[in-house]
């Protein structure tokens, strides 16, 4: 990717719209073909070589936010993110820019969800760590959850995309994410609102304490996803750009991302328990899977797992007649998660960044990390990818990512 600086007398308009016709030349470059060729096959399970994605970046880390040059909010917050996809070009993975722009709706809901409020308590040190202090404290607090209907805010959702619109005009179209509030990740999974409205240890507790009231409040959480998503379908608010799957999300015989209305049934799903790590397969099942099951299989194809420990519960998830891509966390077992998922389903391997690039790279050690990996996925067939995510930290190094990026695709290239 092409890296550009503002030039002397440039406006800054005229600034952002480089940046933009540099971000749009690689978004529609052969290498992004290639990457789009790869993907589609790849989850499509006709495995070649494994992919490798570089999910999250800690870029203000070793970024310099005195160097940017716009001094406009909105332009800033656009010169920043061209710049942060302008590093990411450098890392080499197989993550896919898109030759198009998009912005969320303005949607009408109340400012929580839910309907009740959802903060954090105290925090035991400044810039420390706080748990969620939670809003559903009394049983008959249930009573007091409310989701608003569907509906787009149009004249809002105008002023937010006409001035972009206006800006990248030649240059890049702009489309609108109009989806439900209930129909995105983190919101339609079931398991991060709840431990959001009702405290993770409360949780812990009410399994045991009050598993019928718990059913209720699940009971209604998955009507309330179900609802939202019927309403968003009935006034045609999906559309191509609202894929979710923790990778890249092409595939042979589904359509590729981008505008145009869609149904779920034409989309990839995605969902996780991260809250439900500690539970076992049991609980886990009986009190959030079960829940979950009918709305991912809505979907086309689905994705599961995020950074929990899914190693003692995949044959729940097989139970998924769409499961296509199970992760597998730095927590998991990795040898016994390939064991069961074998060649049946994508397995996301998910080395732990703090082991591979947080306090600088270690290449013998990542080499013989990998190695043994490999040596695992190949004893049971698996067809895999590999991402690098949740990167809190790099020392600020800012060279650590692209070298471990290069170091893998090394030894998928030696192994494949």
């Amino acid at each position: 990717m092409i890296k550009t600086v503002k030039k002397q007398g440039q406006s800054e308009r005229e600034y952002i719209r480089d940046l933009a016709k540099a971000y749009l030349e690689y978004a529609a470059s052969p290498e992004m073909e290639r990457r789009r060729a790869l993907w589609s096959e790849h989850n499509a399970l006709n495995f070649t070589t494994p992919p490798i994605y570089i999910r999250a970046i800690p870029f203000d880390e070793f970024f310099d936010p005195k160097t940017l040059q716009c001094t406009d909010p909105a332009l800033r917050k656009l010169e920043h993110e061209f710049l942060l996809r302008q590093y990411h070009s450098t890392i080499c993975d197989d993550y896919i820019e898109e030759p198009y722009w998009a912005v969320s709706a303005v949607l009408k809901t109340s400012p929580y969800a839910w309907g009740l409020r959802v903060g954090l308590g105290e925090r035991p040190a400044e810039g420390g760590a706080a748990a969620y202090k939670p809003s559903i404290v009394e049983e008959e607090d249930l009573e007091k959850l409310w989701v608003a209907p569907h509906q787009v805010d149009e004249e809002a959702t105008r002023e937010r995309l006409e001035p972009l619109q206006e800006l990248f005009d030649g240059i890049l179209p702009v489309y609108v994410d109009r989806q439900g509030a209930l129909c995105r990740m983190w919101t339609m999974d079931i398991s991060t609102p709840l431990a959001y409205l009702r405290g993770l240890e409360q949780l812990m507790w009410d399994v045991y304490d009050r598993p019928e009231w718990l059913h209720r409040l699940l009971r209604f959480m998955q009507q309330k996803i179900l609802q939202n998503m019927d309403e968003t379908e009935a006034a045609g608010d999906f559309s191509f750009l609202d894929h979710q799957n923790q990778a890249m999300p092409y595939m042979k015989g589904l359509e590729r991302p981008g505008c145009g209305k869609a149904k779920q049934s034409m989309l990839w799903g995605y969902m996780a328990a991260q809250e439900f790590t500690s539970f076992g397969p049991d609980m886990f099942k009986e009190f959030m899977f079960d829940y979950q099951k009918p709305i991912l299989e809505r979907y086309a194809v689905t994705a599961y797992g995020c950074c929990e420990d899914l190693t003692r519960k995949i044959d729940i998830l097989r139970s998924l007649s769409n499961l296509r891509r199970i992760a597998v966390s730095p927590f998991a077992d990795l040898k016994k998660c390939a064991e069961q998922i074998g060649g049946d389903y994508i397995l996301s391997w998910r080395p732990s960044p703090s082991a591979m690039v947080a306090r600088g790279v270690d290449e013998a050690y990542v080499r013989q990390y990998l190695r043994d990996g490999i040596d695992i996925m190949k004893q049971n067939g698996c067809k895999f990818d590999i991402t690098l995510k949740d990167v809190e930290t790099v020392a600020g190094d800012a060279t650590a990512i692209p070298r471990w990026t290069a170091i893998v695709r090394e030894e998928m290239e030696r192994a494949y």
